[in-house]
C-alpha cells in the first residue's frame, strides 16, 4: 500500500476504510444507492465489506452484482457464494449471466465488454448511476507492463482511469492505490475467504504472464507499487495533453448537425500530437468505437488530412472543398433503425416523436424534403442526419426543420468527448 494508506495503529483496518470512505465521498457524493461489482476474488470480496461498513456509518445504500460469463462450470456456484456474503451483509445481490454462442477473437477483452455493458444494463435498471470495480494497485501494474508489450504510448502507459462511463453508467475505481497483499491481509484478519479464479494462473493471458513479470522484477526493487506510481505519473501528464487538444478543438473544429469542419492548418496548428489525437478523436466520436484505430491507420490519414486528400477511416469520411474538411458518417456504416427512445447510432438522441422508428435521412429522406438546402447543410451532413420513419415515409428529420415537432441532439459534444476519453 502506499505510504498514504500505510498499515498502523490501533486499528490496523482503518487506512483501507478510509480510503473506500474517500471512494464514497469522491465518486458517489450525495447518492442514495451504489453499486458494487463483485466477482468473489479476493480484492472485490475486500470492496464488498469495505464498504458495507462505511456506506452504513454514511447512510448510503449497497446493491451488488456479480456477471458469470459462463465459461467455467464453477462460476454458477461462486456467484451463489457471492449472494450469500451479501444477504449476511443485508445487501440486495444480483447474478447477471452473459449469454453468448461462439466466442470469435480476444476471448478476454469480449468478456471484458461484455461484462461492462451487462453492469451498466443492471445498473439503469435499478436506478443507480454508480457501479464501484475492485481493481487495485496490482492491475494498473499489470496494465502497464501490458502497454510496454505493445510498444504503446502515452494513453497506453497511463494505466487504468480512475472513473469513466459507460452506456451512461460512470464506474470507478476506488482501490487503486492499495494493492492486492493489503486486501488479502484484511480479509486474513476478518476471517473472510474469497474465491481463487483458475484462470489467474493461465498464461494463455496476457495479464498472468504480466502478473508473472512483476514477480521477477521484484529483485530489481520494481514494485507494484513503484509500477503503479509510474502509471499515475503518466496519467498526469496524459490530462494535460488531453485538456491542450479539447482547447485547441473548441478553437478550430466546428461542430454542426452532427459533422466537424476544420481547416488543415488548425488542426495541426498545435504540433502533430494534437493533429493527430484530434483526428482519433473525430472517428471515435463519430462510430462510437471504445478504442482507438490502429497506429497505421491513423498515419495514413494523417497523411491524407496533411496533403488535403479525402479519406475514409472507421465509417467516418473526410471530405475537402477548398481548404476545409467536413467529416460526416460514412452513409453505408450508419447504425441501423432502432425504437423511438433509443440511442441511434451510438449518439443521436431524438425526443418528442411519439411514433415511428430512427435511422438516417439519407438520399430517401431528402427526396422528400424539397427545400432540404435551406438550412444550409452540406448534402453529406444532412443525410447522416437522424430522422423520423413510418415504413417509407419520412416523419420527421429535425435538423432539417422538417415534418413532425421533436428535438435531436448528441451528448457528449466532440470538445467533452475528447477530455473525457
Amino acid at each position: 500500500m502506499t505510504a498514504e494508506t500505510g498499515i498502523g495503529g490501533a486499528d490496523p483496518d482503518q487506512p483501507l476504510k478510509t480510503v473506500a470512505a474517500e471512494g464514497l465521498r469522491r465518486f458517489a457524493f450525495e447518492q442514495p444507492i451504489v453499486g458494487l461489482a463483485v466477482s468473489g476474488g479476493s480484492d472485490s470480496v475486500a470492496m464488498l465489506h469495505l464498504m458495507a461498513d462505511v456506506a452504513q456509518k454514511g447512510g448510503v445504500g449497497l446493491k451488488v452484482a456479480t456477471v458469470d460469463h459462463g465459461l467455467r462450470a464453477e462460476a454458477a456456484a461462486e456467484a451463489e457464494d457471492v449472494g450469500r456474503m451479501c444477504r449476511a451483509l443485508g445487501v440486495p445481490h444480483s447474478v447477471l449471466l452473459w449469454d453468448h454462442g461462439a466466442i470469435n477473437g480476444n476471448l478476454m477483452q469480449a468478456a471484458r465488454e461484455a461484462r461492462y455493458g451487462l453492469l451498466a444494463g443492471w445498473a439503469k435498471h435499478c436506478g443507480i448511476s454508480t457501479v464501484m470495480l475492485a481493481h487495485t494497485a496490482d492491475d494498473q501494474a499489470e496494465t502497464f507492463l501490458m502497454g510496454l508489450s505493445r510498444l504503446s504510448g502515452l494513453d497506453g502507459l497511463s494505466g487504468m482511469r480512475p472513473k469513466f462511463e459507460q452506456d451512461g453508467t460512470v464506474f470507478c475505481r476506488p482501490f487503486l492505490s492499495v494493492t492486492r497483499r493489503d486486501l488479502r491481509d484484511y480479509l486474513s484478519r476478518q476471517g473472510i475467504g474469497w474465491i481463487d479464479d483458475p484462470s489467474n494462473d493461465n498464461l494463455r493471458f496476457t495479464r498472468v504472464k504480466a502478473r508473472q513479470v512483476v514477480r521477477a522484477l521484484a529483485p530489481m526493487g520494481i514494485t507494484v507499487e513503484g509500477l503503479a506510481a509510474v502509471a499515475h505519473n503518466l496519467s498526469m501528464v496524459q490530462g494535460v495533453v488531453r485538456a491542450a487538444t479539447a482547447r485547441t478543438a473548441a478553437e478550430v473544429v466546428v461542430e454542426t448537425a452532427g459533422a466537424l469542419v476544420f481547416d488543415r492548418a488548425g488542426l495541426f496548428r498545435d504540433g502533430p500530437e494534437v493533429g493527430r489525437r484530434l483526428l482519433i478523436g473525430m472517428v471515435r466520436w463519430m462510430n462510437g468505437d471504445k478504442h482507438p484505430p490502429r497506429e497505421a491507420q491513423v498515419a495514413t490519414l494523417s497523411d491524407a488530412i496533411t496533403s488535403c486528400v479525402d479519406a475514409t477511416l472507421g465509417g467516418v469520411r473526410f471530405k475537402w472543398k477548398g481548404d476545409r474538411c467536413t467529416v460526416t458518417r460514412e452513409p453505408r456504416a450508419l447504425g441501423h433503425a432502432v425504437a423511438l427512445g433509443q440511442v441511434w447510432d451510438n449518439r443521436w438522441v431524438v425526443v418528442g416523436a411519439t411514433k415511428g422508428e430512427l435511422r438516417a435521412v439519407g438520399a430517401n429522406g431528402l427526396a422528400q424534403i424539397p427545400d432540404w438546402r435551406s438550412v444550409g447543410l452540406a448534402r453529406g451532413v444532412a443525410l447522416a442526419t437522424p430522422g423520423v420513419w413510418e415504413g417509407e415515409r419520412l416523419i420527421s428529420a429535425p435538423l432539417l426543420r422538417f415534418g413532425a415537432s421533436c428535438n435531436a441532439t448528441i451528448t457528449p459534444s466532440f470538445v467533452s468527448f475528447l477530455l473525457s476519453h
